[in-house]
């Protein structure tokens, strides 16, 4: 077991937790924004950290799913707002 690796795998879980506690229709978006990419770039790191392959190709997989969402979210409100 690598240290960083499931450090990286629990990033994600954290982004997941939080998108399920924030959301609804008095969620703040921009603060949903910062915490997905915060941790996203937290767990991107972990997963460079580990010097398994498996752990590495794993985490940097898994993170860029809440980094992809937190970029497209972002896009969203900027085309949204006037």
């Amino acid at each position: 077991m690598n240290k960083f690796g499931l450090l990286s795998l629990l990033t994600f879980g954290i982004s997941v937790t939080a998108f399920f506690l924030m959301r609804g229709p008095d969620g703040d978006v921009y603060l949903g924004i910062i915490v997905f990419s915060v941790l996203s770039v937290i767990g991107l790191l972990f997963a460079a950290l580990s010097k398994q392959l498996l752990w590495t190709i794993l985490g940097i997989g898994v993170n860029l799913i809440p980094l992809i969402f937190a970029f497209l979210l972002l896009l969203a409100m900027g085309i949204s707002e006037p």
